[in-house]
């Protein structure tokens, strides 16, 4: 896949409920999975413990929308163990491109300290990938998007796998097909937009 025919295919993928991995970093391939259990996140609703409010208050981090999209993607991608190779880069780079691939970076003054990316269809968010270089960091992230997506208007939250720790945020496992009526909704009417820049504070 590659040009403008790649982002149009790609969003075909995630439109029908699917998404690419690769096996390794090494491996040029994609492959596409339907899991039959998927992960969501609410929009608007991820839990914040009073000890993550005590992290935020005392170490008085920030949040950019899309402004390193690409040092997100790298940062991500840097683990002895990745799915992100570089076919997947080149990918979310044209979906960058083309206004369908977003990245959210929490800062500690001008320093990026962790960050989340994924790609938006319609009112649908699908979240790929985050890193932390700082604990807790990539938790304010999934904070600052819960409240970022909520104002913009996105209705569904895709996690791809649920886990543990998503669900102790409040994350829920759904079946494939309870995912893919929320998906269908999520796609109909007028797309949200995900924007850039200084994003407000976390209410403390």
């Amino acid at each position: 896949m590659s040009g403008q025919s790649a982002v149009e295919e790609l969003l075909d993928i995630y439109a029908a409920g699917l998404f690419p991995m690769a096996r390794s970093a090494d491996e040029p391939e994609l492959y596409l999975f339907d899991p039959p259990e998927r992960g969501i996140l609410p929009v608007g609703g991820v839990h914040m413990s009073r000890s993550m409010r005590r992290v935020l208050r005392r170490e008085g981090w920030r949040a950019r929308a899309n402004s390193d999209f690409a040092r997100i993607v790298d940062h991500c991608a840097a683990r002895e163990t990745t799915w992100i190779n570089n076919t997947l880069r080149a990918l979310y780079a044209a979906l960058y491109r083309a206004g369908h691939a977003h990245s959210l970076g929490v800062y500690a003054g001008d320093e990026l300290i962790g960050g989340v990316f994924g790609v938006s269809l319609g009112r649908a968010f699908f979240a790929e990938s985050m890193y932390s270089a700082r604990p807790n960091a990539s938790k304010a992230g999934l904070l600052y998007l819960s409240a970022h997506l909520e104002r913009q208007g996105f209705e569904l939250w895709d996690t791809q796998y649920p886990n543990p720790h998503l669900a102790s945020l409040g994350g829920e496992t759904i079946s494939r097909r309870a995912y893919r009526a929320r998906l269908r909704a999520a796609l109909e009417g007028e797309a949200a937009s995900f924007g850039a820049g200084d994003l407000p504070p976390l209410p403390a």
